[in-house]
């Protein structure tokens, strides 16, 4: 009976890349889709649903933990932050469903740049106790995915203005913005890496 008083030590980074694999898993869906595969938007969909559980599960862990291998409220802002992200494309692909349009070719490459980030955030997370420089050094790649994001925005942007049509140039731009604000979630889950790993230097 004694392991009733051993203390609760959950793999809580195991956890957090768990939901970093099932947040690639959707943000991969999300790219396809925005490729053109239209199936994959029930598979986003779905990897966003246990994403929610995944990130529900840590939380539980994360309470009840003895011991925590960051501190407490970095794991869980990385958490949150990471569900924004996969939110986000969700919320996209849902916009993109009402106003019935079909990706772009700039939108297929802000999604591609979008998972290359998340990617990056997965594997900084693998190592974020490990030592600061890979974590951080991912965080920059992932950084770099959003860089790429921005000017991929800017140059469809400049595009709107040989576009007539009002209602088109507005359901394109607010696309366009929408696929933007992932690259901006994605840099807030990569700037908590940077101070999650200077706050245990």
């Amino acid at each position: 009976m004694s392991h009733w008083f051993l203390p609760h030590t959950p793999d809580l980074i195991g956890l957090l890349k768990a939901q970093a694999d099932v947040t690639i898993r959707g943000m991969d869906a999300f790219a396809a889709w925005s490729a053109g595969d239209k199936a994959k938007g029930d598979e986003l969909r779905q990897a966003e649903h246990d994403a929610d559980d995944a990130r529900r599960n840590l939380q539980r862990e994360l309470r009840a933990a003895f011991s925590t291998p960051l501190d407490p409220e970095d794991i869980y802002e990385l958490s949150e932050r990471l569900d924004i992200v996969l939110n986000a494309a969700k919320n996209a692909v849902r916009e993109a469903d009402v106003m019935d349009l079909v990706p772009d070719a700039a939108l297929a490459q802000m999604a591609a740049q979008a998972t290359a980030g998340i990617r990056h955030i997965a594997d900084a997370f693998a190592v974020i106790t490990k030592g600061g420089d890979a974590a951080t050094m991912e965080a920059d790649a992932a950084i770099k995915c959003e860089r790429e994001i921005e000017r991929l925005y800017r140059t469809a942007m400049s595009g709107l203005r040989e576009v007539s049509d009002v209602c088109e140039v507005t359901a394109w731009r607010e696309m366009y913005r929408r696929y933007a604000r992932i690259g901006e979630a994605l840099v807030l889950v990569a700037e908590r890496v940077w101070y999650a790993v200077v706050k245990e230097a």
